[in-house]
């Protein structure tokens, strides 16, 4: 009784997790892959919360938009381990309703800087996303994802998202961490429709 009690609890219902995809150490840092990571740095920087190592393979900081209570999260997993991180946190904090889990990450298919949100659907070859809906056994989550634009052959795939990033090109990304991080702040204090609305017209 005491678990039930705890999980529909106001606190649980309302919480929502924001979880930035990239991979850890200091050799990807600020890489293409990174780049939603970089937007949740942005995002516990701005509420003035740490980002500390815990027991779920993760950076965690917990923190409120308002009166909401937010989860800000960096997985500590490769990218491609995502969920192995993903999924233990949102069990850890109790939260099952998708549109509560936002997930940012670079695309590919979009231009360099773009920024677009959606909700479910394809996975576009993206294996951080493949791994978080195997856990979550569901691809309905909200995802926030930042253009990255793509290489000028496969060969060239790798060396695209996990090289650094030249100067010019890398102006153009710290505007879209901005926008990908209010898009976030968004989605929590006015909703999903709304954020769309005002970050997928630009």
């Amino acid at each position: 009784m005491a678990f039930r009690r705890s999980l529909s609890s106001p606190e649980n219902i309302r919480r929502f997790i924001i979880v930035g995809l990239g991979n850890p150490g200091k050799k990807y840092a600020h890489t293409r892959h990174n780049i939603g990571q970089d937007a949740v740095e942005m995002l516990a920087l701005r509420a003035t919360s740490k980002l500390k190592s815990t027991r779920d393979r993760a950076l965690v900081a917990e923190t409120h938009f308002e009166t909401t209570p937010v989860v800000l999260a960096v997985p500590l997993t490769f990218m491609n381990d995502s969920g192995e991180a993903v999924g233990p946190l949102c069990r850890r904090f109790k939260i099952a309703d998708m549109t509560k889990i936002i997930i940012i990450h670079d695309e590919l298919d979009l231009e360099p800087g773009v920024v677009r949100i959606k909700q479910g659907g394809g996975l576009a070859g993206h294996n951080g996303l493949a791994s978080i809906s195997h856990h979550l056994k569901t691809n309905d989550y909200i995802r926030i994802r930042i253009g990255i634009g793509k290489p000028d052959s496969k060969e060239q795939g790798a060396d695209h998202v996990l090289n650094r990033v030249p100067t010019a090109e890398r102006k153009i990304f710290d505007v879209a961490v901005a926008v990908a991080a209010d898009a976030a702040e968004i989605i929590v204090t006015s909703g999903l429709d709304v954020a769309m609305q005002r970050v997928n017209v630009r």
